[in-house]
């Protein structure tokens, strides 16, 4: 019955030339949602696999085993998209199956921008998933050039190949294939403070290296945050207090260590009351600022920082109006870390670019004011 479903669906959607129509890309309709409910359960079991062995496969790219793993991962992925009738899930790993047969026999060397493009092709249909899900359109995703990427580099001659790599990867993403590594120095506080300020702000920092000590994946996040939280709200001259939004960053996730080990250290997909859990965290940060003389406006940044423009955030589900500038800076640059944290938690190490990809292809959980100072951060650091 599947290889039935799989061949007739690969056929339909090649039948013309190997392109997909382009309304099922930009615009594609959930035709059974159960369907593709399952479909992104088995991908979130696959998606790591995928992502484990393109790792190691860069390491050992003459590991015939190692090839075979992942082919059969992206082709198990295949089969799952046809089985659910997803034709934007087979559209997205057909190709690719195409470019690891290319490799396989021998016509393009396994480089890093292969291995990129593979792994970004792979986050696009998570999160087109995801969104489909969640009723959402795909706009942002930019799935019609990933395709036509995918399209362009299954096809293109050997000398032209790392040429399309670095063309699908940018017109993706809209960065270079290569961003440097953020670093996780502690910036220059140029601020003067009030001694009790200034004692405070030393007690925050310690309890949120507390935090960070928790886990040999956090080595390094606070200082990574604070940077691009004070880079990018100096970007726009600075018009949130610096100070109050240094102490926010500090105590944004403090409230996670009052949740089990079990829930905030989960790999993997959250239950219910993982969930339910985990919204409570910003109140225990935001409640101890709010106990301490002179920190108002750093409690509200920290009790906010999940909120969303839509409303579809937490814990109060504010709109945009309602959510303080410092929350949305500390919303994009917390959400950043996490997918650096995701990727990692998968045996790869950190994508600054796969990262911001997949914040800008979210766009619209954060305010789109300060999306493209947070990009200009990024930029000035490729440029560095």
């Amino acid at each position: 019955m599947f290889l039935w479903f799989g061949l007739n669906l690969v056929k339909q959607i090649f039948a013309t030339g190997g392109r997909l129509e382009v309304s099922s890309i930009i615009a594609p309709v959930v035709q059974d949602r159960g369907a593709l409910e399952e479909f992104a359960d088995e991908l979130a079991d696959r998606a790591p696999l995928v992502e484990r062995d393109v790792s190691r496969l860069k390491k050992a790219p003459g590991d015939r085993d190692l090839l075979a793993d992942l082919f059969r991962a992206i082709h198990n992925i295949k089969g799952d998209a046809a089985l659910c009738k997803f034709e934007l899930g087979v559209a997205i790993t057909h190709p690719i199956e195409t470019v690891l047969s290319r490799f396989r026999d021998g016509d393009i060397p396994f480089t890093e921008l292969l291995a990129e493009s593979v792994l970004l092709a792979v986050d696009r249909l998570e999160l087109a998933t995801d969104v489909l899900l969640a009723g959402k359109p795909v706009d942002n995703l930019h799935l019609l050039p990933l395709i036509q990427g995918l399209e362009r580099i299954a096809d293109a001659d050997a000398d032209r190949f790392a040429e399309g790599c670095r063309d699908l990867i940018e017109a993706v993403t809209g960065f270079p294939p290569v961003i440097p590594e953020i670093s996780s120095k502690a910036p220059k506080i140029a601020p003067q403070l009030e001694d009790n300020k200034s004692e405070d702000l030393q007690f925050f920092r310690t309890l949120a290296l507390q935090f960070e000590s928790r886990s040999p994946l956090f080595k390094g996040r606070t200082m990574r945050i604070l940077r691009l939280a004070l880079e990018t709200n100096k970007t726009r001259q600075t018009p949130v207090d610096p100070v109050q939004l240094e102490a926010a960053v500090y105590l944004h996730d403090l409230g996670m260590m009052f949740l089990p080990e079990s829930v905030w250290l989960k790999v993997g997909r959250l239950t219910d009351q993982d969930k339910q859990s985990l919204r409570n965290h910003p109140g225990y940060g935001a409640g101890l600022l709010q106990r301490i003389p002179g920190w108002a406006l750093a409690a509200e940044m920290v009790a906010q920082h999940h909120e969303m423009p839509d409303g579809a955030g937490y814990p109060e589900g504010l709109g945009d109006e309602r959510i303080c500038p410092g929350a949305k800076i500390l919303a994009i640059v917390d959400a950043f870390e996490a997918v650096m944290l995701k990727h990692i938690h998968r045996g790869r190490n950190r994508s600054v670019l796969r990262a911001i990809a997949e914040v800008n292809a979210c766009d619209n959980q954060f305010a789109p004011d300060w999306i493209a100072p947070f990009n200009l951060v990024i930029r000035r650091t490729i440029e560095s």
